[in-house]
């Protein structure tokens, strides 16, 4: 069977099973079996699949059918230019979520420029999961001193194994435990960055077969109204974060009326809510007033 047929036949197979953008998943599968950028394909359509290659692929194409994600199987994703090992021990992050990780890198480098470049700013991802805005923090400012925390200690492998990967090892700082308190004591930042889990307990049922099934359900599950991990960030961020400091977070839909009261109600000051590339709101942006943080007497 040739390159293009097998494509077809792939292509078929999984737009009726309902996988989205089912000829560029095939392509990616099929590239990542014969080791070869997916472009290239287009060069040699005639070319004969080897028989063991052909086997590998039609299983991989089978497990897509059953909505497995892309990213499992061919065992890594690309996030903010970045390439990443992916596992199911975390969360597969949204395309949204790189905009998450330019804010913070964003906001990162402007605080060092107003301190004349040669100020130390801490950040930490907070819910790092496997390490995806840890990593797009530490590349883009090397700089900046990046800590990353997470619950699940299969989560946290990940993190550090994409991290050594990319020459980060030295750069990070991982912390394994459940909330805040899990931090050494005293450990300050200028920046918690975090896309935490936000879905209602009662609708992780309803979400698409690749996210339900395949995500770990703690990366998702934000409580009975999904704002869980928001009361922890603005209550006790509040004692993790220098005045002046800030609060970068990504939401999900319907949240955006109930953060800015959240957060205002615990002295934080809501600068923004931005939106993703759909154009829904999805970004929180907050920030504790100069003399109002953990490293001014509260």
């Amino acid at each position: 069977m040739t390159v293009l047929e097998v494509i077809q036949k792939s292509t078929d197979y999984l737009a009726k099973r309902g996988v989205e953008s089912a000829r560029l998943q095939t392509e990616l599968l099929l590239a990542d079996v014969l080791q070869m950028p997916r472009m290239r394909l287009y060069l040699e359509f005639e070319r004969e699949v080897p028989a063991p290659q052909l086997g590998t692929l039609r299983e991989l194409v089978r497990r897509r059918g059953r909505r497995e994600p892309l990213q499992h199987l061919v065992r890594s994703m690309s996030f903010c230019g970045l390439e990443l090992k992916a596992t199911p021990a975390a969360l597969i992050p949204r395309p949204e979520t790189e905009l998450l990780a330019e804010k913070a890198w964003g906001w990162v480098q402007a605080r060092r420029d107003a301190g004349g470049g040669s100020a130390t700013v801490r950040v930490l991802d907070f819910g790092t999961g496997g390490g995806c805005i840890a990593c797009a923090v530490a590349v883009r400012v090397p700089k900046a001193e990046v800590h990353a925390l997470d619950c699940s200690k299969q989560a946290l492998d990940l993190a550090r194994e994409n991290a050594h990967r990319l020459g980060l090892g030295e750069r990070i700082r991982f912390h394994h435990g459940e909330g805040l308190a899990a931090l050494p004591d005293g450990l300050l930042f200028d920046l918690i960055v975090s896309n935490p889990p936000y879905i209602p307990s009662a609708e992780i049922d309803q979400l698409e077969p690749e996210v339900r099934d395949h995500d770990p359900r703690l990366a998702l599950d934000g409580g009975e109204d999904g704002m869980t991990w928001f009361r922890h960030l603005a209550q006790s961020g509040r004692q993790r974060v220098v005045g002046g400091g800030g609060l970068l977070v990504e939401f999900g839909a319907g949240q955006e009326a109930a953060l800015p009261d959240l957060f205002a109600g615990e002295n934080w000051i809501v600068e923004e809510i931005s939106s993703d590339y759909t154009a829904r709101p999805r970004f929180l942006a907050a920030r504790l007033p100069e003399g109002g943080g953990a490293g001014n007497g509260e």
